[in-house]
Parts: structure tokens; sequence; C-alpha cells
């Protein structure tokens, strides 16, 4: 029973907790990264690279055989203005492999900071993935809020609630397993 109530208040912690506003928006960060995923994230990304708020922009998760060029157009953005500074990573297929194909990119670049692209609800979990995969690097959070979670009454919401729940068992287990690596490590080490 007691651990069931700790479930139900970490929910609702979880829950009132999710950024509401993009606050670190003045730092200007080396790299970009968006998460692919939902509606928004795109075009953001190149938002903020329009803006200088990065040197490049890197979009993980990407389908195979998209390519820049046809994403800038799906954007309706010129390609000859920013094909330059935008990289695309197709190996990701869930959000540890965001990551972990990002942690390649960033250090292929020598980049010390990224800002992190991508839904609200979605960035505690992506802040907990990248910020073990990459302990070293200033992460800035840059939340995107899709019209269709209803962040602030989600419990008027089925699906907005079904959402929320879902990402918090996920953010438990990316808990969970990020500890027992770094237990494991300990051990070795």
């Amino acid at each position: 029973m007691a651990v069931l109530l700790l479930w139900v208040i970490g929910f609702f912690w979880f829950a009132a907790n999710l950024p509401d506003d993009v606050s670190e928006d003045a730092q200007v960060a080396d790299a970009i990264v968006v998460l692919t995923g939902g509606s928004d994230r795109i075009n953001t990304g190149l938002d903020l690279l329009t803006q200088g708020q990065g040197k490049k922009l890197f979009i993980s998760g990407v389908y195979q055989g998209v390519e820049v060029q046809e994403l800038l157009r799906l954007s309706q953005r010129a390609p000859q203005n920013l094909e330059c500074c935008v990289k695309l990573g197709y190996q990701a297929d869930d959000t540890r492999g965001n990551a972990l194909e990002s942690k390649t990119w960033v250090q292929e670049q020598g980049y010390s900071s990224l800002r992190l692209v991508t839904a609200s609800y979605h960035m505690p979990r992506s802040l907990l993935e990248y910020r073990h995969a990459m302990p070293n690097i200033t992460i800035y959070p840059h939340p995107v809020f899709p019209e269709h979670v209803k962040q602030k009454d989600w419990w008027l919401w089925p699906g907005s609630t079904t959402l929320l729940l879902s990402e918090y068992v996920k953010y438990l287990l990316a808990q969970v397993r990020n500890w027992a690596e770094v237990m494991q490590a300990m051990l070795i080490g």
C-alpha cells in the first residue's frame, strides 16, 4: 500500500513539475538538439538556429531517407540558408537512443553545451537520459507545448492523463536503469 501511495504522490509531483515555460531562453549554446516525434519541435529548433541560439542544429531520430533539403522545404525554410548547419541523425528510435546518438555528434563537434528541444511532458525523461549520457555537457531545456496536451488541467482530459501516466512510468524506468548502470560501474571500478 505504501509503494502505491508513493507512486501516486510521485505522479502528481511529476505532473505538477512539468515545465510550463522556457526558463533559460537567453542562454546561447554551442548546438541545438531536437528530438523528433512531436509537432513544433523541428520548427522551434530551426527558429532557434536562425536566432543564433546555437552554431548547428542536430535532429535526432529522423526516419531513414529523409534529407535536410526535404525537411527544410516541409518547414517552409530556404534550404540554401540553413542546409549547412543542420545535421540529421537516423540511428535513434527511443529517448535513450536519442541521447546516445546526440552524444556521439556532440563529441565529434567538440561542443560543451546544447539546447534540448522536445515536448514539455517529455522533457524530464529527456533531461534524465541526456545528463546520464553526457554528464559533462551543459544542457539548456527548451520545451515546446503541443496544443493537444492539456498540461494545466490534465486530469480533465483522458488523453492527456494517459500520456502523462505513460511518460511518468517511462521516467521511473529510466531512473531505475540509469541507477543500475551507475551501481554496476561502481562495483566494477
